[in-house]
């Protein structure tokens, strides 16, 4: 397995192909937008130059890596060669399983189909190709390239050769991998997400302000980071895809998202894609306290 095709060159995509390329894998990484294909490139530069300075690798190194990338506008091209191709499209159920149908099609019957769905059924997708054995979840965790973890999900009819390929494979470019069953939010997300709808509920309701309820859990509780902070780093938006997709798999209203999480992705304060969530990055991805009816 030497060819791994990425699908979305946002965040995750980017990460993605990166790890996979400075593990010495040929990538081909496609996105219908060139503009965030070229912003892809040149994020992946940045992270390599980032670790150069670091001396974790060497200019040699960022060189062969960014050789390893190959990038592409349309999914007619550059997946006739894959092993395994991993989606890293919005999380969104539709556009999910619209792109596994293309995929389905125009991939070899032996090409293995990955999600890095945080959340979605991967039964639910995989029922939508003719190879529902060669379906699996690799939920990577965000930043790629520096993050351990890969949550790998088995749906329900993923078969155990594939299984032991992608733990394996995960195992190659340096992650821990740690196999899951295809339940909604897994176990990652499971667990994280309402953790960060109750500190959006306790600021809600006007119990702290957002500087105390992300001290209080960094101080009291050793995370790096709070859950406020955390959840704008995620993205509003994925946060409400995430806990509603939960409130709909399981049909218990713990999982209902909290109303000022809606209100705010309406309003599109989104967190750091944005500029502004629970607190402001207008000048800088530095959180700075918002102004506003938190405080």
């Amino acid at each position: 397995m030497k060819n791994i095709a990425v699908i979305g060159a946002g965040t995750m995509g980017n990460g993605i192909a990166h790890t996979f390329a400075q593990a010495g894998f040929k990538v081909q990484l496609t996105d219908t937008n060139p503009e965030a294909l070229k912003k892809a490139i040149d994020t992946i530069s940045t992270n390599l130059d980032r670790m150069i300075s670091k001396e974790i690798i060497t200019d040699i190194d960022k060189n062969k890596t960014l050789a390893n990338i190959s990038t592409y506008t349309s999914l007619n091209e550059g997946i006739e060669y894959a092993s395994l191709v991993i989606e890293a499209a919005t999380e969104n159920e539709a556009i999910k399983i619209e792109i596994f149908k293309e995929l389905d099609a125009l991939c070899p019957e032996d090409t293995i189909l990955a999600t890095n769905t945080s959340s979605i059924s991967i039964t639910q997708i995989a029922s939508h190709t003719n190879r529902p054995e060669q379906v699996i979840g690799m939920h990577f965790m965000n930043p790629v390239p520096l993050m351990p973890l890969v949550e790998i999900i088995l749906g329900y009819n993923t078969s155990s050769a594939v299984s032991k390929t992608i733990v394996e494979l995960t195992e190659i470019i340096g992650k821990t991998p740690i196999s899951v069953k295809d339940y909604p939010g897994f176990v990652a997300n499971r667990i994280l997400m309402p953790l960060i709808n109750e500190a959006i509920e306790t600021l809600y309701n006007g119990i702290a302000g957002v500087k105390e309820i992300d001290g209080i859990m960094k101080l009291g509780m050793g995370h790096p980071m709070g859950p406020l902070q955390l959840a704008d780093f995620i993205g509003l938006d994925v946060c409400l895809s995430i806990m509603n997709v939960m409130y709909k798999g399981f049909k218990n209203p713990k999982y209902a998202p909290c109303p000022l999480l809606i209100n705010m992705v309406n309003a599109k304060k989104l967190g750091i894609k944005s500029k502004e969530g629970f607190y402001d990055y207008t000048s800088s991805k530095k959180a700075q306290i918002v102004s506003s009816q938190f405080n």
